[in-house]
């Protein structure tokens, strides 16, 4: 591990440890509607933590973070006890989108790192509430260590948010390689592109179901000429204006596509259930205007829509244990500051 990985790594860990002990001081980790879930306990305490998923076999959590302020996340992972991390990116540029291969000795992200070390430079919001989807951004490929790196994607422009097909032989991402925010599904080396989606419109945070034969995403689909004229607009500059996302879902090869949301909202983050036959999300269709977005249940066919967090803030990025015992999530709940994002586990009832 290079001196740049070391630091980062002791900070992470330094932080935590002094962070922790207050934090437990801090407001329930559930509050009494919550009823799906049971045994909160929470995973992080300081800084801001998102996109925490299982590997295959439930024995880590591969998750992005950053402690400091300005500072860029790093790709680690951990176990379930919020132990043992370990820093899985190289320690420079920004990252997100990281996944485990079944066996887990390897690992998908997204990373900047090849265009330099420093962090890319932030949203420009002088045209109001952007995603910059960084041209730099593309899939590697690396050991259980963060080692043996290989680059997966290579053409110009935005490519990320990947996720690993059950059998570790496929990969869901989103790029801009042929002019629009689109799906595409690789082979596990890079090999064999093909795109899933062609409507015009951002499309992104795919996963596949728990028998591989279908995938879901989220999308912006464009109601009014302004919103087509905005959209490229904002495409031109590697951007994009989040609003109403709705859920879909489809066949693995682009094929049986449909809308399973419809509702106005942003609709994002969705996972299947290991049943297949359900789907948790994060929306923030209680508040449409608002950050407090919570986790939703719903089944595949957009009936059954059950409301499963209730607190006051921003809770998203759901992932279910592979035997479906056990639920991972993102929260600003218990935050040590404002804006804290941590990462929480907790046994599911079905």
């Amino acid at each position: 591990m290079n001196a740049r990985k070391w630091g980062i790594a002791i900070l992470v860990l330094v932080c935590i440890a002094l962070a922790g002990v207050a934090a437990q001081d801090g407001a329930p980790l559930a509050v009494p509607e919550e009823k799906r879930l049971r045994n909160v306990r929470q995973l992080t305490f300081i800084g801001e933590n998102a996109e925490a998923y299982f590997s295959p076999d439930d024995k880590l959590i591969i998750f992005q973070t950053h402690t400091v302020e300005g500072a860029c996340d790093q790709i680690f992972t951990m176990d379930l006890a919020g132990q043992n991390r370990r820093l899985i990116s190289t320690g420079g540029g920004k990252t997100t989108c990281g996944a485990v291969f079944p066996g887990g000795k390897r690992m998908i992200y997204a990373s900047t790192h090849a265009a330099g070390a420093a962090c890319p430079p932030p949203p420009d919001y002088s045209r109001g509430y952007v995603w910059k989807m960084y041209p730099e951004f593309d899939i590697y490929r690396v050991d259980a260590n963060g080692r043996h790196l290989k680059r997966l994607t290579a053409t110009p422009g935005y490519d990320a948010e990947g996720a690993i097909s059950p059998d570790g032989k496929r990969i869901v991402f989103t790029s801009v390689r042929d002019g629009d925010l689109d799906l595409y599904v690789m082979d596990a080396d890079g090999k064999n592109v093909k795109r899933l989606t062609r409507e015009l419109g951002y499309d992104g945070g795919a996963f596949f179901s728990p028998d591989g034969k279908k995938i879901v995403w989220r999308a912006a689909r464009l109601k009014t000429p302004k919103e087509e004229a905005d959209y490229k607009e904002l495409l031109k500059t590697n951007a994009y204006r989040p609003a109403n996302l709705e859920l879909y879902i489809m066949d693995a090869d682009g094929s049986n596509q449909r809308q399973i949301t419809s509702n106005g909202a942003a609709n994002f983050a969705p996972f299947f259930h290991p049943d297949g036959q359900r789907i948790i999300f994060a929306s923030n269709v209680e508040n449409p205007r608002g950050r407090n977005f919570d986790l939703y249940l719903i089944h595949v066919d957009g009936t059954g829509l059950e409301r499963v967090t209730f607190h006051e803030t921003f809770d998203a990025f759901p992932m279910f244990s592979s035997d479906g015992k056990m639920l991972v999530w993102a929260s600003n709940r218990r935050e040590a500051h404002r804006g804290n994002t941590n990462i929480f586990l907790a046994d599911w009832v079905d």
